[in-house]
């Protein structure tokens, strides 16, 4: 929706700066704000996450030897394997044992729209600041800060829901529940066990943000509605014979 919003930012631009910082302290605007925020917090908690399961593996000439597969955005943990615990293999008996899960779509839905959110939130502020009085005299930008106030907030309704699936998902394909499904770990001789799993808190951190997100944009409805001429020109309609 950027790219829908150039041809009114160059018709704006066109038009006169008028910088108000006020604005800032105004509904709409200290809203786009937190907005902005909690979009650079899901983009962060999210992509930016880091972490490793671990296990205890004993098996031909090796004894208690700790091994890891290390994953992380965007949760491709189909390419993640532990290796062999030794360099021989465990006597050959080892081959790289693979995650289960690809959650790459869902991650990537959930950053992507946190990026594209940031990205709009500094338009509007700039609308705000400098161009306010042309936002009120001209329905077309009105009209289309709701209509993306809207489909944001349903994209995050979507978004969230969809990250926090795949996350549970993310959690099973990395606790203890793994060992079963490796073969390696079945061999004559060779025994697993659990041993850790980065905690997850920033990721279950990253889903509040969405949330939050989505509570924050439809409230946003109602001040984009509200603040703009949209408002006054429905109560004219409604108070009209």
């Amino acid at each position: 929706w950027c790219w829908f919003l150039l041809p009114a930012l160059v018709s704006l631009m066109m038009l006169g700066l008028r910088m108000d910082f006020s604005m800032l302290l105004e509904p709409l605007g200290f809203v786009k704000v937190l907005e902005w925020l909690l979009a650079v917090f899901a983009f962060a908690t999210c992509g930016g996450f880091q972490g490793e399961t671990a296990l205890l593996v004993s098996c031909k000439g090796v004894v208690n030897k700790t091994i890891t597969a290390v994953f992380a955005y965007p949760f491709r943990l189909n390419t993640v394997a532990f290796s062999a615990p030794d360099p021989k293999g465990c006597g050959g008996t080892w081959t790289d044992a693979y995650l289960m899960g690809n959650f790459s779509s869902s991650a990537q839905f959930f950053v992507t729209l946190a990026a594209l959110v940031f990205l709009y939130c500094i338009t509007a502020l700039v609308v705000y600041i400098g161009y306010y009085h042309v936002y009120q005299e001209n329905n077309r930008f009105p009209l289309t800060d709701l209509a993306i106030s809207v489909l944001t907030a349903f994209l995050w309704l979507v978004s969230t829901f969809v990250w926090a699936k795949a996350l549970a998902d993310i959690k099973a394909s990395t606790g203890a529940g793994i060992i079963p499904g490796i073969e390696s770990c079945k061999a004559p001789g060779t025994t697993c066990h659990f041993l850790s799993v980065t905690s997850m808190g920033v990721l279950n951190v990253s889903v509040v943000f969405g949330l939050v997100n989505m509570i924050l944009w439809a409230g946003n409805i109602w001040l984009v509605y509200k603040d703009s001429n949209l408002h006054n020109q429905w109560n004219r309609i409604s108070e009209s014979p």
